[in-house]
């Protein structure tokens, strides 16, 4: 490769950097969908309606022209060759930008091991939240789907843990009309997301939302009467192996009447050369790497489920992007 060559290779990795968070941004601020819908627009008018400094506004075009996502024409864009793929993925550059931006700005203070104890790093959880609702939609919901119509019995209760922006509980009670939903999750602004999508989808009633660690929460009336719990894209916080085993035995203990467990999570890759990760998995390993977070395989996963009282029925192997796979648990 010649030092022209190489000089280029180095500012495309320098602007696709700047284009990530000008992809969260475009898509937070409806670009993409404009761009979608319509097929072009105007800078100044779309600065214009959304109140947006226009210089700022153009910056962001910008970003994404330099590496082919629109084509830019004075003020005129329009999508290119990357627009497709990149909004079928926006949310994956969201995650990235929005809700892990500060997380890669500080990795050369989470290194050192002196540094990587207590509440050593921050993430936005509400954006996380956003995020993984788009992402769960097109690496988990078909399989979801596909588990949730093979039920043999109609649910009445379901608990979903580490529910983010609560959009699993609320497909489930829209499947179900007679069933009532528990979510769980850590983030209390996670769980503003979630306790807003359920007034405005009308099921204030009917669902309740609880500010717990999964790891660490206490037992509850309500648990007692879940026959359907599912997880989603939290399992791994459940490992290192030990804590694994220990937290699928209490989830037994807590939810003693659950009939069926999905448990829907990525796993670590294996045998992906570097260069040709696929979107998203690089930026999901290295953020858990970065968090001391253990990211299992899949035969990590499935060498404890019955040690920690569960029987594997299924398993729906995925592997769109950081190797998803659905497991449907019952109790031994």
């Amino acid at each position: 490769m010649s030092l022209q060559d190489t000089e280029r290779a180095v500012a495309h990795i320098f602007n696709s950097a700047v284009a990530a968070s000008a992809i969260s941004a475009a898509w937070e601020l409806g670009a993409l969908d404009e761009l979608k819908s319509r097929g072009a627009l105007d800078i100044g008018e779309f600065a214009a309606e959304r109140r947006l400094d226009l210089s700022a506004t153009t910056g962001l075009f910008r970003a994404l022209a330099a590496v082919d996502i629109v084509e830019r024409a004075d003020d005129k864009v329009t999508p290119a060759g990357n627009f497709d793929e990149t909004y079928r993925t926006r949310s994956f550059f969201h995650w990235l930008s929005r809700g892990s931006g500060d997380l890669f700005r500080r990795m050369p203070e989470l290194l050192p091991e002196r540094n990587r104890t207590g509440d050593y790093y921050q993430r936005d959880s509400a954006a996380i939240a956003v995020a993984c609702r788009e992402i769960s939609s097109f690496c988990y919901d078909p399989w979801f789907d596909e588990a949730i119509d093979g039920l043999d019995f109609e649910p009445g209760v379901v608990a979903d843990l580490g529910c983010g922006s609560g959009e699993r509980v609320l497909q489930l009670l829209r499947r179900h009309p007679r069933a009532h939903g528990v979510g769980i999750d850590i983030a209390a602004p996670s769980l503003e997301v979630a306790a807003a999508a359920a007034d405005e989808a009308g099921f204030a009633e009917r669902v309740s939302f609880v500010l717990a660690d999964v790891l660490e929460m206490a037992a509850r009336p309500e648990f007692a009467r879940v026959d359907l719990l599912t997880c989603f894209m939290m399992g791994h916080d459940f490992w290192p192996r030990p804590r694994c085993v220990a937290t699928l035995r209490r989830l037994r203990e807590l939810f003693p009447g659950t009939r069926r467990f999905l448990l829907g999570d990525a796993t670590r890759t294996v045998g992906t050369a570097d260069r040709d990760l696929p979107t998203f998995t690089l930026g999901f390993e290295v953020a858990h790497d970065l968090m001391g977070t253990f990211i299992p395989r899949a035969d990590d996963w499935e060498s404890v489920f019955a040690e920690g009282g569960w029987r594997l029925r299924k398993k729906y192997a995925i592997d769109i992007a950081v190797g998803e796979v659905i497991y449907e648990l019952e109790q031994l």
